[in-house]
């Protein structure tokens, strides 16, 4: 699947709207099931993915890191609570999201570290190299315009800085692929539309994955953009990917 395929994919076939718009709606409309449905779906296996990840960002010791795609806002809690920085700032274009994540900043008192803003991803409202590290988990597939955002990641960077960006990718291995494709198109829509009462939403879901360019199909694309290396690190049997990208 091409880059344009993964872009032009929205979760509302019948609605007109672009795919920003629809997702934004999207994450409004699953907001107060999300981080259920998640535990769920990754039997919890998505808590782990977090934790490798970030520790990925251990050896440049950020202060100022930029959590895009921010949602609920557990990357950005779990960045700080592995690598202590000084500020997280997180964006996400679905205010129902955002409120959720307010909620959990307040109850956990971190209301002097970790800041959330309503924003647009592809079109960052923040100066060039801006931050020490940007973080981004299961929110690239998402983006309308890939090689945008990716670039606008890249411009809010400092050089030398990482982006490290969590995804879910497709497995190729028999049988881990045939029993990931049944549990994702035919198990994953059925758990949304039972607790979060939007069958859309989790039938985008497995679309968005299948059309996404994960792998070294990605990792291209962080190099088009201007990124020196990315290193793609597959985890759980190839149900979920960790990109380092270094700029």
């Amino acid at each position: 699947m091409s880059n344009n395929e993964a872009s032009t994919l929205k979760p509302y076939k019948s609605k007109d709207g672009g795919k920003k718009e629809q997702v934004a709606d999207m994450f409004n409309n699953i907001s107060k099931r999300y981080d259920l449905l998640n535990r769920l779906m990754t039997m919890r296996i998505d808590v782990i993915w977090r934790k490798k990840a970030i520790r990925l960002l251990q050896s440049i010791k950020p202060q100022y890191i930029l959590d895009v795609a921010t949602g609920t806002g557990d990357f950005a809690i779990e960045s700080i609570q592995i690598l202590k920085p000084k500020k997280v700032v997180g964006v996400d274009i679905s205010q129902g999201m955002l409120d959720i994540a307010k909620e959990k900043i307040q109850k956990k008192g971190l209301q002097e570290v970790f800041e959330v803003q309503l924003g647009d991803s592809e079109n960052l409202q923040f100066a060039d190299s801006s931050f020490d590290a940007v973080t981004v988990a299961f929110g690239v597939r998402n983006f309308e315009n890939l090689e945008k955002g990716l670039s606008e990641i890249h411009r809010v960077l400092k050089p030398g800085g990482k982006a490290i960006i969590l995804e879910l990718s497709n497995p190729t291995a028999f049988p881990i692929k045939q029993f990931y494709n049944f549990y994702f198109h035919k198990m994953v829509p059925a758990f949304g539309r039972l607790i979060s009462k939007d069958s859309s939403a989790y039938s985008y879901l497995p679309e968005s994955v299948a059309k996404f360019p994960d792998g070294e199909r990605f990792a291209e694309i962080t190099r088009r953009v201007g990124f020196k290396s990315t290193d793609v690190k597959p985890q759980t049997f190839g149900f979920c990917t960790i990109y380092e990208v270094e700029k």
